[in-house]
């Protein structure tokens, strides 16, 4: 398990993880989501020991990361931007992280290169951008990590080495009991491979949970009525969005479905529609209802 406890780190004065709190439990593929400047990617630098927070401690398998540096052999990170030896191969690579980590399996790397079609003997300076982020993910896999953590995921990736990547994850998570850790900009993709997730906002965990259970916490309600009617007329549910054209409205409304259909039913409505959110749509209104505008820009330093 990692247990990252009461994290604070400050750039240039400017706060961007305020005394954070997030446990991640073993065997999980657990996405991390939040808007460009959200801490993302500082929050997965001060998990692997990269960076030092100012305050907090962060743990694996109850030990320290900066007391205990061997701890790290146990983690493997694909940053957003690899680094690479200059002029150096995967073959060249292999050895370097071979001496790093104990269980670096060369037949995995083997499999890995067979699976994405990588030539180890290829410079990777000639790499594009997609294949430098494969290369990464074949080194780090290859490291045969407990915790395998990945920032900005998919960043280059084709549809088609996404997919392969994603099934070499679920197959190294169910036969070996990896546990994945990952951020993406692109929803859609955490959605379709993680099992739990949580939103980095204001420099917290905003929420967290099972990514089913967030998926259906919000219900979109198109209904309509007789006569004039406003927000107030739903009163006893928890409105996150109303939009009303004539005697037709639209609500988003966070709950339980069952008990929320009984409550709009009980005032008599000339139709009444539930729909399911995509993840995307439940994100945009969770962070909505936190008082965040996706319109509202922040730097690439924070990220």
């Amino acid at each position: 398990m990692i247990l990252a406890d009461k994290i604070t780190k400050k750039y240039n004065k400017t706060l961007i993880l305020d005394s954070l709190t997030l446990e991640i439990p073993d065997g999980s593929i657990f996405g991390l989501v939040g808007a460009n400047g959200a801490g993302k990617s500082t929050l997965m630098r001060i998990i692997c020991g990269v960076l030092r927070a100012d305050c907090g401690t962060v743990t694996i398998d109850g030990e320290d990361i900066l007391k205990k540096p061997s701890v790290k052999g146990r983690l493997a990170f694909v940053p957003d931007e690899p680094y690479f030896i200059k002029n150096a191969d995967l073959n060249r690579m292999a050895r370097l992280y071979e001496a790093v980590y104990p269980a670096f399996s060369k037949t995995r790397l083997f499999e890995l290169t067979s699976a994405l079609n990588i030539d180890c003997s290829k410079k990777i300076d000639s790499f594009s951008k997609g294949m430098r982020r494969q290369a990464a993910i074949i080194l780090a896999m290859s490291a045969s990590p407990k915790y395998l953590i990945m920032d900005e995921t998919f960043d280059g990736l084709d549809p088609a080495v996404r997919t392969a990547v994603r099934r070499l994850l679920f197959e190294d998570a169910a036969l070996r009991g990896m546990s994945v850790i990952m951020t993406s900009h692109s929803l859609r993709e955490l959605e379709d491979t993680c099992d739990r997730l949580a939103l980095l906002h204001g420099g917290k965990i905003a929420f967290e949970g099972d990514t089913h259970n967030i998926r259906t916490s919000l219900i979109k309600i198109q209904t309509a009525f007789d006569g004039d009617f406003g927000k107030d007329f739903f009163d006893g549910l928890e409105i996150l969005s109303f939009k009303k054209h004539g005697r037709v409205c639209e609500l988003i409304v966070r709950g339980d479905k069952e008990k929320i259909t009984e409550t709009v039913r009980r005032r008599n409505p000339l139709f009444l529609e539930l729909m399911p959110l995509s993840l995307e749509e439940v994100f945009i209104h969770e962070t909505a209802a936190l008082g965040y505008s996706f319109d509202e820009g922040q730097t690439d330093e924070t990220k």
